[in-house]
């Protein structure tokens, strides 16, 4: 019939630049870079589900098996309750302590609010952030019934405007199916190698004062880089240096305010979405 060659080869070119439009694109998934690696698995169950946000550990006081109660202490000491009780004090010092006894301690060099030397000797575990020398790290990585505590060492200002390698550790908190980590006196920001090390955290426990510690930026993207569900601020002298803190956190994540210096976590009370929560002291 007349017009059917014209239309026939019509179809054939709308096919042929089908054929070569499926094949491109497959060809353009299978070349696409493979994504920059950020964190690597190695805390358990990562994924924060919708249900109900962090209770207030004034209104529950026996933990399930897949709570954790954190209760801010003050400066950067945090008490860390696993759900068989192991109970962890960060940054322990001689200014600020827990008001228990804990079983485990961690430390961190920057200054003696962030350490002891003579630290309560019925404490079993004593966990300094630094090494015996600047080339040697300190790498810890013990089980205590129902918790594992590692470290990534990262390094400190001296008081001489130097550098004092391996002098602050993140120190990771493994318990209830929750990863917690407490960045120390952080002073840089974190490189891949660290970052790998580290891992996915649910909830992470941050210097903000700006000054002492990491620049507000510098905090900035290393927040990015946890993606943590839970962002708890620490390490903050007065009310104008968290006011600046949270002005920031706020462009990018919820802000919310505990009345109670505690509150109990577990994987599925994690927010949905990325929140600050900040608990009462300094």
């Amino acid at each position: 019939m007349p017009g059917m060659a014209p239309l026939a080869r019509t179809m054939a070119l709308a096919a042929c630049v089908g054929l070569f439009s499926f094949e491109l694109a497959a060809f353009e998934r299978v070349q696409a870079p493979p994504a920059k690696p950020e964190m690597t698995q190695n805390c358990p169950g990562l994924v924060a589900f919708d249900v109900p946000h962090v209770i207030p550990a004034a209104l529950r006081l026996a933990l399930t098996p897949e709570q954790v109660r954190l209760t801010y202490v003050g400066h950067s000491t945090f008490l860390i309750e696993s759900p068989q009780l192991v109970r962890i004090a960060t940054d322990y010092n001689d200014y600020v302590r827990s008001p228990v006894r804990p079983d485990i301690v961690t430390m961190n060099h920057a200054h003696t609010t962030h350490f002891t030397d003579s630290p309560d000797p019925a404490i079993k575990y004593v966990l300094r952030g630094w090494g015996p020398t600047p080339d040697q790290p300190a790498r810890h990585d013990i089980t205590v019934k129902d918790v594992r505590v590692r470290n990534v060492p990262t390094n400190i200002r001296d008081w001489r405007g130097g550098t004092e390698r391996h002098g602050n550790s993140i120190f990771i908190f493994e318990m209830a199916n929750l990863c917690i980590a407490h960045l120390g006196h952080l002073h840089h920001t974190l490189n891949q190698q660290q970052l790998n090390e580290i891992g996915r955290v649910d909830v992470v426990l941050v210097p903000v004062d700006g000054n002492l510690t990491l620049d507000l930026e510098g905090m900035m993207e290393v927040l990015q880089a946890l993606k943590a569900p839970l962002m708890i601020p620490m390490h903050f002298f007065n009310s104008y240096s968290l006011e600046r803190f949270l002005m920031r956190a706020r462009q990018n994540w919820t802000v919310e305010t505990s009345e109670v210096p505690s509150l109990v976590v577990s994987k599925t009370s994690l927010p949905t979405t990325p929140k600050v929560m900040v608990l009462p002291g300094h």
